[in-house]
């Protein structure tokens, strides 16, 4: 049976809430517990390393993928398993989300937004069928998900956008609904 990659979107900081970085940690750990490889960022500071710290603790798979210009300010984790660098940012993604089977999106920022609408629009479009899940730690996605439902009852997009898309409060549900 092939090992489910797991596209991990999130901060290259840990944010204000220490549950944050708890649940980046927890998620790395369960990545390795199930035995999937993490696919991310290749960054050793905030949740993105957080995320890989756990994992490889834990012996998992790590494949990070950087862009040149990333190096020094994201602090390029070069002891993965595969680490990749890029070009350019859209190859990151690219390289990223062709290498993974499902996509969560923990807290983070502009990028972390911009890797999300990246995978939800192309889902949207057609393009794959992979999951995606926002890790919604302390109810941070919550805006997001009622700007979708904005956008919907706006008529800017059909009612099916919403299902492309499940939120999940904690990593053990999360696990739960990536085994399924």
């Amino acid at each position: 049976m092939k090992r489910l990659s797991l596209c991990v979107y999130c901060g290259s900081r840990a944010g204000i809430d220490p549950a944050y970085e708890a649940d980046a940690t927890a998620l790395g750990h369960a990545i390795a517990k199930a035995d999937m490889r993490l696919v991310y960022g290749a960054g050793d500071v905030g949740l993105m390393g957080a995320v890989a710290r756990a994992a490889q603790a834990g012996g998992a798979e790590t494949f990070g993928v950087i862009p040149t210009h990333l190096m020094r300010l994201e602090v390029g984790k070069t002891d993965l398993n595969t680490f990749v660098i890029t070009e350019t940012m859209h190859e990151r993604k690219k390289v990223m989300f062709m290498n993974a089977d499902a996509v969560v999106v923990l807290p983070g920022g502009a990028g972390s937004l911009d890797e999300f609408f990246e995978a939800l629009t192309w889902r949207q479009l057609g393009l794959h069928e992979k999951p995606i899940f926002l890790l919604n730690t302390n109810g941070y996605w919550d805006p997001l998900r009622d700007l979708l439902d904005h956008v919907v009852d706006q008529g800017f997009a059909d009612h099916s956008l919403l299902g492309f898309v499940e939120t999940v409060p904690d990593v053990p549900l999360l696990m739960d609904a990536l085994a399924r």
